[in-house]
């Protein structure tokens, strides 16, 4: 038996232990001196944007001219937003079954979106080929995206102690444990400054999009660029900077959700024409009508808008929900209530489904 242990120092191995056993390789290592420097926690994604904690590059969607289209605007508004996490709380728990076979062969009964990543890191951890690997899913009890990728832990652990003892090995955390040490949706951070004509028209956007990683990636930078492609949601913006940064933060690592960072840019979109309609006037019904794509227009990125059905539906939907009689009923009633209150609105809402 041999075990090897390394010690890093900024990064840089200054020590390698080779030794027989286990225990002689932790006395060896026992006498060897190490500087550790204390550094302070980030905890937010307020704190990781001041400390330029980030993971991975600036990540840009850029058309036409941004500023000299901001300062020219009839009206200009800044803000920011945010949205928080989102546990996935699917009804099963992280859960995984190794059962050791003949020959290096293992079969790894896994609550798993992704069976093809638990058999490449199942083999991975145990310096196998993926052929002595098999996965199977024989059910999932819920996942949402918590299981994409952070399955593969739980199913690695039970692989490898059911290889060393030579019996079957089940890991299946507890409620409280699987929402302690597993990710849930990115909270998003998100600054924009965007400028409209009198019609509540946009005209310009700048906005930068920050997502809470937590200590590792995971799939941060996937997630923050279908934020980035869905920031315009069903909207044309002629003039558009779009900026996204993964933060790097001293929390759980976050991961897949439902929506994969789309709900997280569209909610800002839905928030500018808000502020675009309340610093008008306007009704923000007719500001999202008047942003909606048209025949011939393209996305921030490029593509084409084709066969767009969000004007028709808006219509059809505001006429056959009575909406403006609705709304008033809603007004009426919290002009008369104090403490409870009520709220209705139309929202339209562009999803694409691959990168």
């Amino acid at each position: 038996l041999l075990a090897a242990d390394e010690v890093f120092c900024v990064g840089q191995p200054v020590a390698f232990v080779v030794a027989e056993t286990y225990e002689a390789c932790r006395e060896a290592l026992a006498l060897i001196e190490v500087d550790i420097e204390p550094r302070p926690a980030v905890t937010d994604i307020h704190q990781g944007i001041q400390a330029n904690s980030y993971i991975g590059d600036t990540h840009v969607i850029e058309r036409g001219s941004v500023q000299a289209s901001l300062d020219a605007s009839a009206h200009r508004v800044q803000g920011e937003a945010s949205s928080g996490g989102q546990e996935h709380f699917y009804l099963e728990t992280h859960a995984a079954l190794a059962i050791p076979g003949e020959d290096r062969q293992i079969h790894v009964s896994s609550s798993t979106q992704h069976p093809s990543e638990v058999q490449t890191l199942v083999a991975e951890v145990l310096g196998w080929g993926r052929s002595r690997v098999t996965v199977e899913c024989p059910r999932m009890g819920g996942g949402f995206g918590g299981k994409e990728t952070q399955a593969a832990q739980w199913a690695c652990l039970a692989a490898i102690a059911a290889v060393e003892l030579g019996r079957p090995v089940k890991v299946w955390l507890a409620r409280d444990d699987d929402m302690s040490y597993t990710g849930r949706r990115h909270p998003f951070y998100s600054t924009y400054d965007v400028g409209f004509d009198d019609d509540g028209r946009i005209t310009a956007l700048s906005a930068d999009l920050f997502a809470d990683a937590g200590w590792a990636t995971d799939l941060s930078l996937s997630i923050l660029d279908r934020g980035l492609f869905h920031m315009d949601n069903c909207y044309w913006l002629p003039n558009v900077r779009l900026r996204g940064f993964v933060v790097r933060t001293n929390r759980i690592s976050n991961t897949a959700f439902r929506g994969f960072g789309g709900p997280q840019g569209m909610v800002v979109m839905e928030q500018i024409l808000e502020r675009v309609a309340s610093h008008l006037g306007l009704d923000p019904l007719e500001v999202r009508r008047v942003n909606q794509y048209q025949p011939g227009q393209t996305t921030p990125y490029g593509q084409p808008v084709e066969d767009n059905r969000i004007p028709r539906i808006f219509d059809e939907l505001v006429a056959s929900s009575d909406l403006y009689e609705r709304r008033a009923a809603v007004q009426a009633f919290n002009e008369a209530h104090r403490f409870r209150k009520r709220g209705i609105a139309i929202t339209p809402v562009k999803f694409g489904i691959s990168f």
